[in-house]
């Protein structure tokens, strides 16, 4: 067994040690705005509930380990003292890892993401109509615990009402764990589903995503693929060159035969396969090529 004294190793491994020990982790959908009414919309996973009477949720938007900067979701909850907490299930995973881009001030993460941003009864913030669990919050207190690359920010929020999709509801009216579908973090890019185990997303920390406004509109209109894949879409740095593309479709049999049936659908459903292996510039590749 190794033994580790904080402070005898670097922030960054003791970070990841932290947080590949200390799991799963729910994860607090945080949405906020600034004092000039953006939104900004981003993932935290040092989250939980500790207390029901009064209803109060803490999540902890630490510094950033490499450049001991603070996240926006931080500035705008202490200039506003409000924030919207939604939950993620596993059919937004995607979407919410790319929000947690670090976009630059004054871009909307909920465009970028391709969620759908709706109003709050009572406080300013948006909620996240896709999301099955939505809080709306006051934020009685902010501690900091340190002032360090890493250091914790503690966000005391009291709920001041709660919006329960009514499709994740069982007959007695009671959440139903499995219809809720609720994903948690681990370390690095681990994931865990309730229903299904492990899986990873992949997320990129020095370079943006496209983001999913940028995906065309007849591949977001198309039936074929979901809000998963429009993520994974949507976090690519760079789209495929025109020569990236030809070359892939000039040494790959399957994408000539799609392409010359002028089927869309297929070409879709074959991009869609590429995605599911995780093989997304490929996806693309599929996509932007020509029928002929």
């Amino acid at each position: 067994m190794i033994s580790i004294v904080p402070g005898e190793m670097t922030t960054q491994k003791l970070h990841g040690y932290l947080q590949s020990a200390v799991g799963p982790r729910p994860i607090a959908f945080a949405s906020t705005v600034d004092k000039d009414g953006n939104p900004n919309l981003s993932p935290f996973s040092f989250f939980n509930l500790f207390s029901s009477n009064p209803p109060v949720l803490i999540f902890s938007p630490s510094r950033r380990v490499r450049d001991n900067t603070i996240k926006h979701t931080l500035i705008n909850a202490d200039a506003t003292r409000e924030v919207v907490i939604n939950v993620v299930n596993y059919d937004i995973v995607q979407q919410a890892s790319l929000s947690s881009t670090e976009y630059a001030d004054g871009v909307n993460e909920f465009v970028k993401s391709g969620l759908t941003a709706i109003a709050s009864d009572l406080v300013k913030p948006y909620r996240v109509a896709e999301s099955p669990v939505q809080f709306e919050c006051k934020v009685n207190e902010i501690i900091s615990l340190g002032n360090e690359g890493g250091a914790g920010n503690l966000i005391i929020c009291e709920v001041l009402k709660m919006h329960i999709s009514e499709e994740i509801l069982d007959e007695n009216g009671n959440i139903d764990q499995h219809k809720i579908d609720l994903v948690s973090r681990l370390g690095a890019n681990w994931y865990s589903r309730s229903n299904m185990g492990l899986f990873e997303v992949p997320k990129p920390l020095t370079t943006l995503g496209i983001g999913v406004d940028a995906i065309p509109e007849k591949i977001l209109k198309s039936p074929v693929f979901n809000g998963n894949d429009f993520g994974m879409l949507g976090n690519v740095e760079a789209l495929p060159t025109p020569e990236e593309v030809a070359i892939f479709v000039k040494e790959d049999f399957e994408v000539k035969g799609v392409l010359s049936s002028d089927d869309e659908q297929k070409q879709h459903e074959l991009a869609k396969e590429y995605i599911d292996k995780n093989e997304v510039l490929s996806a693309w590749k599929v996509l932007l090529a020509k029928r002929v």
